[in-house]
């Protein structure tokens, strides 16, 4: 065959390849409703621990909703459900390059059962925030974060995927910096509302 007759081929086998992988996603059986970021101040201990400041600080929590309703009725738990967060900061004026910084973080939930209203969390602690604000005032949740994606991903595959402000997928315009998205059990909340979230799976010591 010429190579002039190649071009078509390769052109329909990359289009099929688009609609393939479009086609995993909309007809994924899970679903993120909504992402929703706010402001949590450090929880207060209790029982006679006295090391207490004046004022507790807040820390960014983005929760997401999320469905998983799957075609096959004989799968009850899921044991891998990895949900990456993409944190875009609301702070390109205290950058030295003037763009917003792109926190990344990822956590995989287990134990997860079928069902819809589902809930996974990540955080960002209040040093966190000093840290890339240059120690400027944030006080509440619009003026710090200026955008979040959340992909879900189940056996390697993006099943699901999603953002704040519905931009499509925008995070890859960014360049991440990882290690400062904390999963819920890295942080003060670990031991409250244990029932609203889903179990977040231990790492290795391998990990």
């Amino acid at each position: 065959m010429p190579p002039c007759k190649l071009v078509p081929l390769v052109v329909a086998a990359g289009l099929l390849s688009m609609a393939c992988a479009s086609a995993q996603v909309a007809n994924s059986d899970f679903k993120i409703d909504k992402i929703t970021p706010a402001f949590q101040q450090s929880p207060d201990g209790a029982g006679t621990y006295n090391k207490r400041v004046r004022q507790a600080k807040n820390w960014l929590e983005i929760e997401t909703a999320f469905d998983w309703t799957p075609r096959t009725k004989d799968v009850k738990y899921l044991d891998d459900l990895t949900f990456t967060y993409y944190i875009l900061l609301n702070n390109q004026q205290v950058t030295q390059d003037r763009k917003p910084t792109m926190l990344v973080g990822t956590v995989t939930h287990t134990t997860v059962m079928p069902g819809k209203d589902l809930k996974s969390v990540m955080y960002v602690a209040p040093r966190t925030l000093d840290r890339f604000f240059d120690g400027g005032s944030v006080t509440n949740p619009a003026s710090a974060v200026f955008d979040v994606g959340v992909t879900i991903t189940s056996q390697g595959q993006v099943v699901a995927s999603n953002s704040l402000k519905g931009r499509g997928e925008w995070w890859t315009q960014y360049q991440p910096v990882q290690g400062f998205v904390l999963n819920k059990s890295e942080t003060p909340f670990s031991h409250l509302a244990w029932d609203y979230f889903e179990p977040v799976k231990a790492k290795t010591s391998g990990n």
